[in-house]
């Protein structure tokens, strides 16, 4: 009977994702919706496989303790209405509500998790506890971040389609992190609405009640699961509305504002205690390095000085940009993340050596790389599990790499290509 029901949803919704008005308007296919679709599925799928099989060596558990969770808050739904409701509110600790970046009896850092669960308790009113009938449900519901993305990725870059589709529905990480049952897919949903709905609030001069509804309560649902990551999203939106209306010194507000941001991330504790927030990441290492797990690696310490961060700068960019290295390589997960990084590095050296100028919001193209590395170098300040890291920093693989996509100049690069094996058959 699961089988069945399973099949039905997967067939509905199959159908759904083609008449949905916000994926038509992508100009995207119906069959190209379905094959993105059925991709999200099958990857939501693999992404539970693994963590029933492999949960201890992949650290991939979490996705299943959501699930089971998430069954035991469906249950006390239909028993005590009253305590699901109330239980999201509670906190349990005397300072819980004040350890805003904590993951230590923190009320923040259990809201995340707790909130989560939520919706998959109401997923479960439609699926009956099925994980893999929630996937479907999942996965619908996050494709509408890649797809948001996409179209705003088409009007910046006109005629790149393939690359456009390939970077912002293909990059095998980010397909496999947002799809399974976990927070990454939602987050990055919330992410790129507000995106979206920016990008296309300024280029129309119009922000208009629904759109600042919108924009609002994907804020509110980011600060919910990932709250660290609104102080890096929120001051990158602002200098990309700054700059958008200065387009010819929009690198330079976006270094201006950023020299700003950075004397006031160390200057801000001054002001008050509570925003002392060097502590608060040398916190975040802190609890990080606590923990036990497979794919640890060493890092350094970090201090809440000037001098200290500065220092960590390498190590933080080595950790979230490049590892994990060959010799990282544990199981089949590590082996596709290692591969997959240092395959867009050697995209990353064809795009310094072959790149065009056809960029026609480069506001909004400061921001993609402002705002990514800025996350990649939080994640590397604080994060010491390979398995985390490329889970964290998937979700900002689209806005590197479709603008990378589509400004390398692949004409040449296939003209290169041609040439050089030419050559060599004429030689032999």
């Amino acid at each position: 009977m699961e089988y069945l029901l399973f099949a039905a949803y997967l067939i509905f919704f199959t159908w759904v994702v083609t008449r949905v008005k916000f994926f038509i308007r992508s100009g995207l296919t119906d069959s190209q919706l379905i094959i993105i679709f059925l991709l999200k599925v099958m990857a939501g799928i693999f992404y539970g496989w693994i963590g029933l099989y492999y949960s201890n060596i992949a650290q991939m558990v979490d996705t299943w303790s959501f699930h089971y969770s998430g069954i035991h808050e469906y249950h006390l739904l239909q028993t005590n209405p009253h305590e699901y409701f109330a239980n999201l509110f509670y906190n349990p600790y005397d300072d819980g509500f004040l350890k805003f970046f904590s993951s230590d009896n923190s009320f923040w850092n259990d809201l995340k998790g707790n909130f989560f669960i939520k919706i998959l308790s109401i997923f479960n009113l439609v699926s009956f506890g099925n994980y893999y009938i929630n996937v479907i449900l999942y996965s619908f519901f996050s494709l509408f971040g890649p797809v948001a993305i996409y179209r705003v990725m088409m009007d910046v870059f006109p005629g790149k389609k393939i690359q456009v589709i390939l970077a912002s529905f293909l990059l095998p990480s980010f397909i496999y992190w947002t799809s399974g049952i976990h927070k990454d897919g939602l987050l990055f949903t919330c992410i790129a609405l507000v995106v979206y709905h920016v990008y296309f609030g300024l280029k129309e001069n119009s922000f208009r009640l629904p759109r600042i509804i919108a924009i609002t309560g994907a804020l509110v649902l980011i600060l919910i699961l990932r709250n660290f990551l609104l102080m890096l999203f929120v001051p990158a939106v602002i200098t990309w509305i700054i700059a958008y209306r200065k387009p010819k010194k929009a690198l330079a507000v976006f270094v201006i504002a950023y020299l700003l941001l950075a004397v006031l991330f160390f200057t801000a504790r001054y002001i008050h205690p509570n925003f002392n927030f060097p502590q608060a990441v040398v916190n975040k290492q802190t609890e990080f390095m606590k923990l036990a797990g497979g794919s640890a690696v060493p890092m350094k310490k970090l201090h809440p000085t000037v001098t200290s961060f500065v220092a960590n700068i390498p190590q933080a960019f080595n950790l979230s940009v490049l590892r994990p290295y060959p010799s990282d390589v544990k199981h089949l997960l590590s082996l596709a993340a290692a591969v997959e990084i240092n395959f867009l590095l050697l995209l990353f050296l064809v795009f310094l050596f072959w790149r065009s100028n056809g960029i026609r919001s480069k506001s909004f193209v400061y921001f993609c790389l402002f705002f990514s590395f800025s996350f990649l170098l939080s994640i590397g300040y604080t994060v010491n599990f390979l398995g985390a890291i490329v889970r964290y920093r998937s979700l900002v693989f689209p806005f590197l790499f479709i603008p990378m996509f589509c400004e390398i100049d692949w004409k040449r690069v296939y003209g290169f290509l041609f040439n050089n094996i030419r050559n060599k058959n004429n030689i032999y």
